[in-house]
């Protein structure tokens, strides 16, 4: 008798009866098939005559040979079984924690990102952009989860259960059965359709589409206006909020990493590539759409108090802009620049000049699309050029003391540029402190430093420039 489980997980709504069987101990195959609501049988493996086992993906075509399926979605039903991915407590006995779906499911936000498309706020929203109900309309769903045709879904997948292990990790249904081999190499994954997130590049992208844009893929200011939160993102804190249901490996492959200074290599690709697709995502807008696009403006210049004493703004001035001119959100390139600067000065230099043409284009609401879209394009390609340099940077405790420094010390340009520059820096900070006190230099005055500066990002409608900046010099008086 083939020995079998059966357990039950509940989700909003509705229950998963998942029942998997092993085969005896003395087979070296074995099936999971996972039935019920998100029914799914896969075969692990195929047996040639020496016993060498290959999945049929993964063999050499022959003439007459049926060719593999399209690539489908499955739904996260066939990653749930407590032998792969549903155990309750993490496994350090093998190459997985064997309990990523119950992280995900339990203490991850993007479980229920199709949930809060039926809630009061999306409710009103749709309401406002006269859209249909929310979880119906494309507009919402191409991020609050997995929206596509017809035929890229498998029986088992349902829409309700929104961002979820596909969303990130590619489409399951050609890899799903041939991962789970003992020798299976993870480049013949990738080929199948897994997205390769060991690669911060590609970790960072595919995390962009949604939290920053691509294309068919947008929050715009109509969206923003209707209730919807602008977009912020900054790879290592955002990860850290997830929170991780993965072990992040060494360059082997094999063991954990020990590395104190990941979080900055992380901080560091995830801003070079949001800067690279930033700059695609204005030239996208400028060829194509309302224009000028308010979204891609500091938002706070205009949605704050303009009545006496309490506009800072009118104290202050308007730096780089003429008054009643929304100034271009820089906040994804101006906390950038001084890793930019240490990855190649020269190369940083040029990325300046070309951001800045983008940045006075939109300020200055220029009518010429066609050359906003060129600048756009032209500094695009020269933040390609510097995700490479980044990647290549030797990521110490000497830098990430030399980037706090340099970006705690600039604190009256990064709080005159908007709440939204003033809240990167803020999640940059701490990235690269969290990094230092890994590696030993923890510090209570820093600490408690950074903590009152996120209460000043707290409310971007209170968001008070001058304030800022005396927090964030507080921070600075904290470093070595």
């Amino acid at each position: 008798m083939v020995p079998a489980l059966t357990c039950f997980l509940r989700r909003p709504g509705r229950r998963y009866r998942i029942a998997f069987a092993l085969f005896a101990a003395t087979s070296p195959a074995f099936l999971v098939a996972i039935t019920g609501a998100g029914a799914l049988a896969q075969s692990a493996t195929s047996w040639g005559k020496q016993g060498t086992h290959v999945h049929p993906l993964l063999r050499t075509s022959t003439p007459g040979e049926r060719k593999p399926e399209r690539m489908t979605y499955v739904g996260p039903g066939g990653c749930s079984a407590v032998a792969c991915h549903g155990g309750i407590q993490p496994r350090s006995v093998t190459k997985v924690l064997q309990n990523e779906y119950s992280t995900w499911i339990t203490q991850d936000k993007h479980a229920r990102a199709y949930t809060v498309l039926t809630g009061p706020l999306a409710t009103q929203m749709a309401a406002t952009l006269k859209i249909g109900p929310a979880q119906n309309a494309a507009k919402c769903l191409v991020c609050h989860a997995i929206h596509v045709d017809a035929a890229d879904r498998s029986r088992s997948f349902e829409i309700a259960d929104g961002v979820s292990c596909e969303s990130c990790h590619g489409p399951a249904s050609q890899w799903i059965g041939p991962h789970i081999q003992p020798d299976a190499k993870y480049a013949d994954m990738v080929s199948l359709g897994l997205v390769d997130n060991k690669s911060l590049t590609a970790r960072a992208e595919k995390c962009l589409t949604c939290h920053l844009g691509a294309p068919g893929m947008s929050v715009d200011h109509e969206m923003i206006a209707a209730g919807h939160p602008d977009l912020t993102f900054e790879l290592d804190s955002f990860t850290a909020v997830e929170p991780p249901h993965w072990i992040e490996k060494a360059p082997n492959q094999m063991a954990p990493l020990n590395d104190p200074f990941f979080g900055v290599r992380a901080w560091g690709i995830g801003e070079a590539v949001q800067l690279r697709e930033s700059m695609l995502r204005v030239a996208r807008r400028a060829h194509d759409g309302p224009w000028p696009e308010f979204s891609e403006m500091d938002c706070v210049t205009c949605h704050h108090s303009l009545t006496g004493p309490q506009s800072w703004r009118q104290q202050t001035g308007y730096v780089g802009h003429l008054p009643g001119d929304p100034p271009y959100n820089l906040a994804r390139y101006i906390i950038f620049r001084p890793l930019g600067d240490q990855a190649d000065a020269p190369l940083e230099k040029r990325l300046d000049v070309e951001v800045t043409r983008v940045s006075t284009l939109i300020t200055t609401m220029s009518p010429d699309r066609a050359a906003v879209e060129e600048a756009a394009n032209r500094a695009a390609a020269t933040a390609d050029e510097m995700v490479a340099k980044v990647r290549a940077v030797h990521y110490d405790r000497v830098l990430t003391a030399q980037l706090m420094k340099s970006i705690a010390s600039d604190a009256d340009l990064i709080s005159r540029e908007g709440e939204r520059t003033a809240e990167q820096a803020t999640m940059t900070l701490n990235s690269l402190y969290i990094a230092s006190a890994k590696d030993g230099a923890a510090n209570t005055a820093t600490r408690s430093a950074l903590d009152a500066l996120f209460q000043q990002v707290s409310n971007p409608s209170a968001y008070n420039g001058p304030q800022f900046a005396a927090q964030m010099k507080a921070v600075s008086a904290t470093l070595p």
